[in-house]
C-alpha cells in the first residue's frame, strides 16, 4: 500500500481549483458573448465539465455529481417545476457513460477524444430531456424537431469549447497525482 500524504494545502488548493471552475461554469450559462452561440443556443458548460472531471474517475462518483450539477442547473432554469423535466437524468447518464469509457484505454490524443466525448453526452443530454418533455408535452412532433436542432447545435458548440475547459484542469489534476505518488 504506498503512503500518500498530501499537504493540507494541497488539499485545499484542490478543492479552490475544482469547485472555483464549476462556479465558473455555472456563471458561464447565462454568459452569451459575440460567436459562442449557434441558433441561439449556447454550449452545456455544466456538461463539459462533468466530463472533465468524470473521465478518470469513479462510475458511481461521476452519476452522483452528474445528479448534483442537474439539480443545480434545475435551481436556476424552472420556474413551475411540477411540469418541467430534470436535467440530472441526462447528465448522470453522461456522466456514468463518461466514467465507464475509460479514455486513455481507447482513445490517446486528448483534444479529439474529450471532444468526440463531450459531443456524444451533449446529444445524450439533449434527448433525455426531450424524452421528459414527450412525457409531460401532449405535441411529440414539435418536441422532436427541436430536439434535433437543439442537440446538434448544443453538442457543436460544446464539443469546440471543450478544450478551454479540460485542458487546464487535466493539467491541474494531473499534477497533483504526481505529487501523490
Amino acid at each position: 500500500m504506498l503512503d500518500r500524504k498530501i499537504s493540507l494545502s494541497t488539499k485545499l488548493l484542490n478543492w479552490v481549483v475544482t469547485v472555483g471552475s464549476l462556479l465558473i461554469c455555472i456563471l458561464a450559462m447565462y454568459t452569451r458573448f459575440p460567436g459562442m452561440t449557434l441558433m441561439g443556443i449556447s454550449p452545456n458548460w455544466l456538461l463539459i465539465w462533468l466530463v472533465a472531471w468524470s473521465v478518470n474517475r469513479p462510475v458511481v462518483l461521476s452519476v452522483m455529481v452528474g445528479l448534483a450539477l442537474g439539480m443545480v442547473q434545475d435551481g436556476m432554469t424552472f420556474v413551475d417545476m411540477s411540469a418541467a423535466p430534470t436535467h440530472s437524468l441526462g447528465l448522470a447518464i453522461a456522466g456514468g457513460i463518461t466514467a465507464l469509457l475509460q479514455k486513455q484505454k481507447y482513445m490517446q490524443e486528448d483534444f479529439i477524444s474529450i471532444a468526440l466525448i463531450v459531443f456524444g453526452m451533449a446529444v445524450i443530454v439533449e434527448t433525455m430531456h426531450a424524452v421528459q418533455l414527450t412525457f409531460v408535452k401532449a405535441r411529440m412532433d414539435n418536441i422532436w424537431i427541436l430536439q434535433q436542432r437543439i442537440a446538434l447545435s448544443s453538442a457543436i458548440l460544446s464539443s469546440l469549447w471543450s478544450p478551454a475547459i479540460y485542458f487546464p484542469l487535466s493539467r491541474w489534476w494531473r499534477s497533483l497525482e504526481r505529487k501523490e505518488d
